[in-house]
């Protein structure tokens, strides 16, 4: 885990100064007409309320377990945790039960298109019901709220249970198309 944040800050500050590095245009160089606008694809934008979702998921890991629980203070379950990192995070109003959650009117994303603060769904006790959910943060691995006497924590997708018990994923954050020129 520390890895993953040591990766995160190390590439900020490069990210910050990529739009500097450019040296500006000498003085005799032609007036070149207006550049048109160029749409981002999506799959290459990364939403800042995606990060902050993702980063205040990982702060919470730790805290305790508790059902029915929706604060730190009070402790978590996994729809709890959810709710609360998603409106305190992003402002967004989440359902409550995983139930809820799975049913909303957010796009499945394919396991191979996770990205950071993507809800994840599982059947953990089987028949193909929804019963546990988490946040995505990245590298094959998310946030939860496990169980009794547990606190919230980070476990990798492609463990055998996890794996086995796996629905569906949700993108609750969409991304937005920015308007950027063309070279």
């Amino acid at each position: 885990m520390a890895f993953f944040f040591l990766r995160v800050l190390a590439v900020l500050p490069l990210v910050a100064l990529a739009g500097c590095a450019t040296p500006p245009p000498p003085a005799s160089a032609p007036v070149a007409a207006a550049p048109r606008p160029l749409m981002v694809d999506p799959s290459d934008y990364s939403s800042i309320k995606a990060d902050d979702v993702l980063f205040r998921a990982i702060g919470l890991v730790g805290t305790p377990y508790r059902w029915g629980g929706n604060t730190p203070a009070a402790g978590f379950d996994c729809s709890g945790l959810i709710g609360f990192v998603y409106r305190d995070a992003a402002g967004i109003a989440l359902p409550r039960t995983t139930a809820e959650l799975i049913a909303m009117h957010a796009p499945s994303v394919d396991r191979a298109a996770l990205r950071s603060g993507d809800l994840v769904f599982f059947s953990t006790q089987g028949g193909g019901q929804v019963s546990h959910a988490g946040i995505y943060v990245g590298e094959g691995r998310f946030v939860h709220a496990p169980s009794t006497g547990g606190t919230v924590r980070l476990d990798y997708l492609d463990k055998p249970y996890w794996q086995k018990a796996y629905l569906d994923a949700k993108r609750v954050i969409q991304p937005e198309r920015l308007a950027q020129t063309a070279p």
